[in-house]
C-alpha cells in the first residue's frame, strides 16, 4: 500500500478533528477526500505531508514515517495559493525544480502554454485565478508517486474547474495516486476512482465509485443522505 494510518487522532486544545482513522491507499487511484467544512480532511492532509507531528497513531508513506523523506514522494497543491509571489513564473520553476528532484521543467512550460501563462510574468502581478493556476502548475510539473490536492477548485469559475480537472488527469504521474479533498463533489466525480466520506474526523465511507453509483444514485446524493445537507 502506498499510504498505512493506523489510529490516528489529532487535537485541537479540547476539540478532536481526526478521530481513530484507519486507512489504506494503494497507488494508481484517484481518490476523493470528501466532507463539509470543519470535517478534518485539511487536518489528514497536513499530517501526511508532514506539516503536523503532533498526533496519536501510526502514518506510513511507502513503508516510511511520515516525516522529512517522505516529502520528496508527494506533490502538494495548499487550499492557498504557494507564497512565491515576489518571483516570476520561470524563477518558481526554478526554485522547484532545485528542491525536487522529480520536477520537470519540459513538463511546466507544456502546462503554462495550455494555460496561456507567460512564464516571465510575476506573480504578484496575475490575477488571483491565475495565481492559482501556477500553483497547479508547479504542482503538476512533479512526476510525484502521491499528489495531494486541497480545495483545487474552490476558488475558480465553473468554465474553468473543468480545465483544472482535465490538466489533472492529463498531467499526474499514472503510477501514482492522487487525493482531492473538495466539498464540491458534483464537479470531481467524474473523474475520481475511489470516494472517501470523512464526518467529525471519522470515515464513515469508503468505497471505489462505481460501486456507489451502481445503484443510479449520484455520488453527490449519497454525500448529501450521508451528511443530511
Amino acid at each position: 500500500m502506498l499510504v498505512e494510518i493506523e489510529n490516528l487522532s489529532k487535537s485541537y486544545k479540547k476539540q478532536l478533528a481526526l478521530d481513530n482513522v484507519n486507512l489504506s491507499l494503494p497507488s494508481g487511484k484517484i481518490i476523493g477526500l470528501l466532507g463539509p467544512n470543519g470535517s478534518g480532511k485539511t487536518t489528514l492532509l497536513k499530517v501526511l505531508m508532514g506539516l503536523l507531528r503532533q498526533y496519536s497513531g501510526n502514518v506510513k508513506i511507502k513503508g516510511l514515517t511520515v516525516g522529512e523523506s517522505t516529502k520528496a514522494f508527494i506533490s502538494y497543491l495548499p487550499d492557498k495559493p504557494h507564497s512565491l509571489s515576489f518571483k516570476t513564473v520561470q524563477e518558481a520553476c526554478n526554485f522547484f525544480a532545485d528542491f525536487f528532484e522529480d520536477f520537470s521543467m519540459e513538463k511546466a512550460q507544456l502546462i503554462a502554454n495550455s494555460l496561456d501563462i507567460d512564464m516571465k510574468a510575476r506573480i504578484k502581478s496575475l490575477s488571483k485565478g491565475n495565481q492559482e493556476k501556477v500553483s497547479l502548475l508547479l504542482t503538476l510539473s512533479r512526476n510525484a508517486e502521491l499528489y495531494i490536492f486541497d480545495e483545487p477548485i474552490a476558488g475558480v469559475d465553473p468554465v474553468a474547474r473543468d480545465q483544472v480537472f482535465n490538466l489533472i488527469l492529463e498531467h499526474y504521474h499514472k503510477e501514482a495516486s492522487v487525493i482531492i479533498a473538495t466539498h464540491l463533489i458534483h464537479y470531481v466525480e467524474r473523474i475520481l476512482d475511489e470516494a472517501l466520506f470523512l464526518k467529525k474526523g471519522k470515515i464513515v465511507l469508503y468505497k471505489n465509485v462505481k460501486e456507489i453509483t451502481s445503484q443510479g444514485i449520484s455520488l453527490e446524493d449519497s454525500f448529501k443522505e450521508e451528511f443530511k445537507c
